[in-house]
């Protein structure tokens, strides 16, 4: 018998001296509770994938954020080049398209009024407001699954979010749709805590101008596009959409598609327009923001403006509007985000 009794109490102690240094999800939310407290600002960058249309499409994602208020977030296409950037400051929230030289302000609470899946301390939140929320660690990491919180979106109710053990940094972010496919893919490659900022970082002007650098000068694209006002028209790829009406109208700086469609929701048919042309690029100089009625709204691929009755957004030089009196919020941002580069019905 004792023999087989010493390995036994060998095992027991093994198993004892693991579970004391494994950490409850208490523990580990009480760990972020910490690192909240004593967070002042950070930068990060990833890459974010998405898996909405025929082909998954890449966007570098850089961001900063300094505390309490202050974010700039720039998406860039990994594929076109395209890039659109987020800067919250005190003077509100602006949606910049450099390639275009504009941008647009809004008087918004964004961030705080949706999962944000690129923001750190939105992760946090979305662990710390889920009860349900479930955990798991591996050798490296915790690992979360909550719901999320976005206000018009019920395609994409839940997430996993991966930490490191280290530092509890990010490492990764799905967010998945009600079959759990994970349709938005966030991976973190470098995150800093506790940055230090320039005064001027987070200034619109500062940031429109430095985004221009080592590109084409908005003249530069005015020229080209003056050379040919011709671009792809794109469809609704989603499936409850069915396109009724097509038709194409000369204006002054080129031609204007107007497209009509029926949506068809659980209980009734409903219409919406799609309407699409050539974005007008701003002379050089002309910093000036457009005002905007509405709420930024994250289409993925870009950031929109959003109304009650309408989404309009800018992509790969081309503008957009969106327009219902029917849809809900939740089906237009869905509509919205089926219409992208790659996507022809």
């Amino acid at each position: 018998m004792k023999k087989w009794l010493l390995p036994l109490l060998c095992l027991v102690l093994m198993v004892v001296l693991s579970a004391c240094g494994a950490k409850s999800q208490e523990d580990v939310v009480g760990d972020l509770n910490k690192r909240m407290d004593d967070l002042t600002s950070y930068k990060t960058k990833a890459k974010m994938t998405l898996q909405m249309g025929t082909e998954p499409q890449e966007y570098n994602v850089e961001v900063w954020h300094n505390d309490p208020d202050f974010y700039r977030v720039e998406l860039k296409n990994s594929q076109s080049d395209q890039s659109q950037m987020i800067l919250r400051n005190k003077e509100g929230v602006f949606v910049l398209t450099p390639a275009l030289n504009k941008s647009f302000r809004f008087q918004s609470d964004w961030p705080k009024n949706s999962s944000q899946p690129y923001l750190y301390e939105s992760l946090v939140q979305d662990i710390m407001e889920d009860p349900e929320a479930t955990f798991k660690e591996t050798e490296k990491h915790y690992v979360f699954e909550t719901k999320t919180r976005y206000q018009n979106n019920k395609m994409l109710p839940m997430q996993e979010i991966t930490l490191s053990k280290e530092d509890l940094s990010p490492v990764s972010v799905k967010v998945m749709d009600t079959d759990r496919n994970p349709l938005v893919t966030v991976e973190f490659s470098d995150t800093e805590f506790n940055s230090k900022f320039n005064p001027d970082a987070f200034d619109m002007k500062r940031n429109m101008e430095g985004a221009q650098l080592d590109k084409e000068t908005a003249a530069d694209v005015d020229e080209e596009q003056s050379q040919g006002d011709e671009f792809a028209v794109m469809y609704s790829n989603d499936v409850a959409a069915k396109l009724i009406e097509e038709k194409m109208i000369d204006t002054e700086d080129g031609n204007r598609v107007i497209q009509m469609y029926q949506y068809q929701s659980a209980d009734s048919t409903k219409k919406f327009t799609l309407i699409q042309e050539k974005a007008e690029i701003m002379p050089a100089g002309a910093m000036a923001s457009t005002p905007v009625n509405g709420e930024p709204v994250d289409l993925g691929f870009t950031v929109g403006a959003m109304t009650a009755t309408g989404i309009q957004w800018t992509y790969d030089g081309v503008e957009y509007m969106l327009a219902s009196s029917e849809l809900t919020p939740e089906e237009m941002v869905s509509v919205a985000r089926s219409v992208q580069g790659t996507m022809v019905k």
